[in-house]
Order: C-alpha cells, then sequence, then structure tokens
C-alpha cells in the first residue's frame, strides 16, 4: 500500500475546542457506521464535533455528541441528528485504546472528521485535559510564534 497521502483527505469538520482543552497524546483513524442520507449531509459539510466524546462499550467505541444536521432533500430516511453512532476499528487499536484509558485522566476525543478514498473517516484523540496554566502557555507561544513570523516577513 502507498503512503498515506493527506492531499486524498477531503475534510469535513475539525474539532478546534479539542486542541485547545485537551493535550493529545495518540491518535487512531476509525471509520463510522452512517446512513445514507447522514453522508449525504456531510458531503455538504453539516456536521459539528464540538460536544461530541466517544466511550468503549462492551469491546466497542461507540460516538457520542456529534451532531449531522438532516439531509435537507431526505425525508422519513432522515434520523436523530445527534444519535450515537458506532466507530469501526480493529481490535487490536480497541484494545490499545482500552489500555490507554484506564490510565487516570485520559479521554477519547473526536478530533476531526474527513472523507478517505469516499469512505468518512474519524480521526480519535486519546487526550488529556489542560490544566488553565497550560492553556495560558499555549496561546503566548503560539502568539511567540507568529510575531517573530510577522518580524521575520518584514
Amino acid at each position: 500500500m502507498a503512503a498515506r497521502d493527506e492531499s486524498d483527505e477531503k475534510p469535513v469538520t475539525t474539532n478546534r475546542k479539542a486542541r485547545h482543552e485537551y493535550a493529545v497524546l495518540d491518535t487512531f483513524e476509525a471509520g463510522i457506521v452512517l446512513t445514507g442520507t447522514e453522508v449525504k449531509s456531510l458531503r455538504q459539510g453539516n456536521a459539528n464535533l464540538a460536544d461530541g466524546y466517544a466511550l468503549l462499550k462492551n469491546g466497542e467505541v461507540w460516538l457520542f455528541g456529534m451532531h449531522i444536521s438532516p439531509y435537507s432533500h431526505g425525508s422519513y430516511s432522515n434520523v436523530d441528528p445527534l444519535r450515537r453512532r458506532k466507530l469501526l476499528l480493529h481490535k487490536k487499536e480497541i484494545r490499545k485504546i482500552a489500555s490507554r484509558l484506564r490510565e487516570k485522566g485520559l479521554t477519547l476525543v473526536p478530533l476531526k472528521l474527513y472523507f478517505f478514498h469516499g469512505l468518512a473517516k474519524l480521526q480519535l484523540g486519546v487526550c488529556r485535559g489542560k490544566r488553565e496554566y497550560d492553556k495560558r502557555q499555549d496561546i503566548a507561544k503560539r502568539e511567540a510564534e507568529r510575531a517573530i513570523r510577522r518580524h521575520l516577513a518584514r
């Protein structure tokens, strides 16, 4: 199989709040079980990951709180926008996630939703919540880098 190229990805949405609120320790790519109208709605860019989170239940990974707006041309086939959705991962990956989540303070957060070769994929992150001072440090670091770039551009 050829090396993975991000230019093959067609992004739908990212969870910008996640990178601010959490320190991402590890990432996984998961498939997602969707209905036809949900896929059509995603192709229109109608998704929101901001309140989403993932849980491990009975050896399966489930996504909760992700909002996919009902498809505009759908009718009876539209489903609940906030329904839980099953994530598709290899058993080895699920075991690895389960072992990481046993550590105190770690959680599973959706980071990015995109299409890869026509299939909807979700990037999951095993994350640890940041403290307030960590967030302030990140903001200060970002501002300093921006100032340096601005100065070098002149």
